[in-house]
């Protein structure tokens, strides 16, 4: 296992796997070191609670699965089962009313009352657009768009919808609480910009594509990609924390899906006195804290219709929930705190049980939180599901410090490995149109702290990976990644 390889990928993670194929692909001798006893960093599925409930340890579902130019040429659902739910994502609002975000746009807004048309102007061309979408921020910021008039578009939602203006196209409750459940994800204060910028493309891409859910867990997708890897030479070696590169064995190429703060401390002195001095001002972000539930039967949502919802976000109105994340902001636990739902066995029943159910939730909390949340979350899920407490067989929490000692690139619990801010966007860690090569000769970043940010997409890495291959190997066009089945053309 000390032998010298072409690649080096330090960090099993969704970036980190596929950096590693990706470079496997290209006919590289690749090895990947991991920390953990097991591959998949945040994409890991587990018993959490009881004996035959599989939960997943972060991430749960995956807007971009289906939309990630890196997943897209991997074929992912060609590898695994991907199973859509009729409702990307659900809304509910006291006295049983519910936003639905159904993946057709025009039956979401026909349920949207006066609201309808303004809710679909605002996302009509953005999903009619995906791929442009993706190809947008799915890469570098400090470049020229290839798709102006989309980049155009979004640049003028955003504006309005990361500002004081956003609720001025509204008349209703229901729709601007739906963009700002989804916005929410971001886990910033709003309104802004980065906020805006995140629950756009994931509201367009519940519309474009959907919210899929993979079936066996998100383990599921990082089973695919290790499987790829070693069908290609490829090695993943487990229980093996990187603390210096000096560790490592002689490589043309490594790349590393670890956060900044990591990578100074692991590359030292060996790095510029200025480039240290980007990576020490990176900002990492507020925090998450996870609460996994066992369940008796489905969640008894005071509207049925949330029972075909994939994700619900549960928070009330607009205002409501943009005051929960100011208090987080200001170091504070909420009060009434946004907690982000994923309901995976309602589409897949290998997650529980016969008649039984997983529930997956989060909510954010400030960086550095050792509280339970269980009693919060329950709490504010019983307001909109009464007689949830009575479904509940068990129970899992970790606190945003958990999270962390879970998973280091988690830095206080920031599951985002560093705080998406505007200019956090531009500048992850520098600005530079590739900010995934560092200073070092051949060593590369891949994490999430890298473009186009957090997400389980494997963009991170595969930018990192094609970049390695220009300037390492002269690689100047990416290997194809599709399964070796794959049908012919006619």
């Amino acid at each position: 296992m000390t032998d010298a390889v072409d690649a080096i990928v330090v960090g099993a993670g969704p970036n980190g796997l596929a950096a590693a194929v990706t470079l496997a692909r290209a006919g590289l001798s690749v090895r990947v070191y991991e920390a953990a006893p097991t591959p998949g960093g945040g994409a890991r599925t587990e018993e959490l609670t009881l004996p035959g409930y599989l939960h997943d340890v972060c991430s749960a579902v995956h807007p971009m699965a289906l939309a990630s130019p890196f997943f897209r040429g991997f074929e992912l659902e060609r590898r695994i089962e991907l199973r859509l739910p009729p409702i990307s994502y659900g809304h509910p609002l006291d006295g049983g009313r519910a936003g639905l975000a159904w993946r057709d746009l025009e039956r979401t807004a026909e349920g949207l009352g006066r609201d309808g048309a303004a809710y679909a102007g605002l996302l009509r061309g953005l999903a009619a657009h995906d791929d442009a979408l993706m190809d947008l921020i799915g890469s570098s910021l400090v470049r020229v768009p290839r798709h102006p008039l989309v980049g155009l578009r979004f640049g003028l939602a955003v504006l309005e919808q990361g500002s004081w203006a956003w609720n001025a196209r509204f008349r209703e409750e229901v729709a601007p609480a739906m963009l700002a459940g989804v916005a929410a994800h971001a886990i910033r204060p709003m309104p802004s910009p980065a906020t805006a910028g995140a629950g756009l493309v994931l509201t367009a891409l519940a519309h474009a594509r959907g919210w899929p859910i993979p079936v066996g867990g998100s383990g599921a997708i990082v089973g695919a990609m290790v499987d790829d890897l070693r069908a290609h030479g490829g090695e993943v070696v487990t229980d093996a924390a990187i603390d210096d590169l000096a560790a490592l064995p002689a490589a043309r190429a490594v790349v590393l899906d670890v956060t900044p703060r990591a990578l100074d401390r692991i590359a030292g002195d060996r790095l510029p006195d200025r480039y240290r001095r980007a990576l020490r001002r990176f900002r990492y972000g507020n925090a998450a804290a996870k609460v996994d539930f066992a369940l008796a039967g489905p969640v008894p949502w005071a509207n049925p219709a949330l029972a075909e919802a994939g994700t619900v976000h549960v928070g009330g109105t607009r205002a409501e929930i943009a005051a929960g994340e100011r208090e987080v902001a200001r170091g504070r636990h909420p009060a009434s705190p946004y907690v982000l739902v994923s309901q995976p066995s309602i589409v897949d029943p290998t997650r529980a049980p016969d008649g039984r159910h997983t529930l997956w939730t989060y909510t954010h909390v400030p960086a550095g939180s050792t509280a339970d949340p269980t009693e919060a979350v329950v709490r504010q899920i019983e307001r909109f599901a009464p007689g949830f407490r009575d479904v509940i067989l068990a129970s899992s929490a970790r606190s945003a410090v958990d999270l962390e000692a879970d998973n280091p690139n988690y830095i206080g619990g920031d599951i985002a490995s560093g705080a998406p801010s505007l200019m956090q966007l531009v500048r992850r860690p520098v600005i530079s149109p590739d900010p995934w090569r560092t200073p070092l000769s051949g060593v590369y970043l891949a994490s999430s702290s890298t473009p186009p940010g957090p997400g389980v997409h494997g963009l991170a890495g595969w930018n990192a990976a094609r970049s390695a291959l220009r300037h390492e190997f002269g690689v100047l066009s990416p290997p194809d990644l599709a399964p070796e089945d794959r049908p012919a053309r006619a």
